[in-house]
């Protein structure tokens, strides 16, 4: 299976930004040794602090064959989605996660958002991801590839 895991605003600083929140270990680290955990998939891992640059990787990711000029990682079979703050604001970002429904999205938190501001308590992309991991810290990651595993063989 190969996975796209997308990391939006903020999410380069992760081991130095709020540690008491999002941890002190880099995301950048710790995806690297994600990848060697699961030698059976292809994780292609990228991050960027722009809402239109997430939507056109998704876009490329659910449409390859009219959009690879916005991606360069070829065939996609699952997403996970860590949207950032553009989680509780961005329509568009919605609005592209539902337009690519024929690939499971898994929306992730590294931080518990419900037990947060009451800003960052509502997620535009909950209803149409399969499942939010969230509050788990960077361990989440991993749990939202197990559970694409799962999803995949049906179970």
């Amino acid at each position: 299976m190969t996975i796209l895991i997308l990391n939006g605003p903020n999410l380069n600083l992760t081991g130095k930004r709020e540690p008491s929140i999002y941890g002190r270990q880099n995301l950048d680290d710790y995806l690297t040794q994600l990848t060697s955990e699961f030698p059976q998939h292809e994780i292609i891992c990228r991050q960027t602090n722009h809402e239109g640059q997430l939507i056109d990787w998704l876009q490329a990711a659910g449409y390859p064959e009219e959009c690879c000029q916005q991606g360069d990682f070829g065939h996609v079979d699952a997403v996970i989605l860590n949207a950032g703050g553009y989680t509780h604001t961005s329509v568009a970002l919605r609005d592209t996660v539902s337009a690519i429904s024929m690939l499971p999205v898994v929306e992730l938190h590294i931080s518990d958002t419900t037990q947060r501001e009451a800003f960052r308590r509502y997620s535009y992309l909950r209803d149409v991801c399969v499942t939010c991991i969230q509050g788990q810290g960077l361990d989440g990651y991993r749990q939202a590839i197990i559970y694409l595993q799962n999803y995949q063989s049906g179970k």
